[in-house]
């Protein structure tokens, strides 16, 4: 599970601008594994070589599959309202790299957690983030079940979503803003545990 930083143990909310403005003056290094979520400022954890591994996978299989049609990035900022700037482990945005040159994207098409030690804060914290914010579309490329959650059809008022379901080994999965895109769920899992 992650540790907050001191500052969110104190009970500070930050907003996003205030939250680039702390790494701005340095009082963030920039090489501190942080991210904003609904006002605290989150450590997060050292990768595993299967995390490493997966979120490899699902970046170079969404590449392919949308074809430079859109943005990928990897464990990048994503405003997502006035108290949240999580940092996905990919998320695919509209336009091109050079539209986020001097700002953050505020919407994503695409959000996807690799998730282990993080899986609850993922589905709960992180699939209430993501709905608020309207991302039609969050999967969670989930290593302890060695499957992929799909969270569909976002309920920005409720902050949650209201199709999901588990897709498993063999399964395809149709990416909803690229109709003619579809992954095997089998290219975004890495192999099984030691």
């Amino acid at each position: 599970m992650r540790q907050m930083s001191e500052s969110a143990t104190n009970g500070v909310r930050y907003t996003s601008e205030q939250y680039f403005r702390l790494a701005e003056k340095g009082i963030i290094d920039p090489d501190e594994r942080v991210e904003l979520l609904e006002g605290l400022i989150v450590t997060t954890s050292p990768h595993s070589p299967r995390h490493a591994s997966a979120t490899t996978r699902v970046y170079e299989t969404l590449r392919r599959a949308v074809a430079g049609r859109a943005v990928i990035r990897v464990q990048l900022p994503l405003v997502c309202g006035t108290h949240s700037a999580p940092e996905p482990d990919i998320a695919v945005v509209s336009g091109t790299p050079a539209d986020y040159d001097l700002e953050h994207p505020q919407a994503a098409l695409l959000v996807v957690e690799i998730a282990d030690s993080s899986l609850l804060e993922d589905r709960l914290t992180k699939a209430h983030i993501y709905a608020a914010a309207s991302v039609p579309e969050y999967w969670i490329v989930n290593l302890r079940a060695d499957l992929v959650e799909v969270f569909r059809t976002p309920d920005s008022t409720r902050g949650g979503y209201q199709e999901r379901r588990a897709a498993e080994w063999g399964d395809e999965l149709d990416l909803l803003t690229f109709p003619q895109a579809r992954v095997s769920v089998t290219e975004l899992l890495p192999r099984g545990r030691k």
